[in-house]
């Protein structure tokens, strides 16, 4: 299961992060960090990413698209990096089960 962020979460994350998702890596080092929503979500659904971000806006191309690529929207506000970090490792159970549902497109995490 491997994890793309956006560009609103740290790419510090990655090495911590990769010990439980690996593969798992940042928009801006594949290149991504000008580019546009919807070339991000190309990115992940040719390369197998579930696309984790803090807006709304991957929600709503899950809506208008559908899967693949999945969505984790983390709705927890301003957090340090070790929030989002402990947040997704926690719930890592609910992100199994996203990617099992096929009926299922964007996981929205508190």
């Amino acid at each position: 299961m491997k994890l793309l962020l956006d560009q609103n979460l740290s790419r510090r994350l990655i090495p911590a992060l990769e010990r439980v998702f690996p593969e798992s890596t940042q928009v801006a080092l594949v290149g991504l960090e000008k580019a546009f929503d919807i070339d991000i979500w190309k990115y992940a659904k040719d390369h197998g990413f579930v696309i984790v971000t803090k807006d709304s806006d991957f929600e709503e191309l899950s809506l208008l698209y559908g899967a693949p690529p999945k969505v984790i929207w983390i709705k927890l506000g301003n957090v340090c990096n070790e929030t989002i970090l402990k947040t997704l490792v926690d719930n890592r159970n609910l992100i199994r089960e996203l990617l099992a549902h096929a009926d299922l497109n964007c996981l929205e995490i508190y």
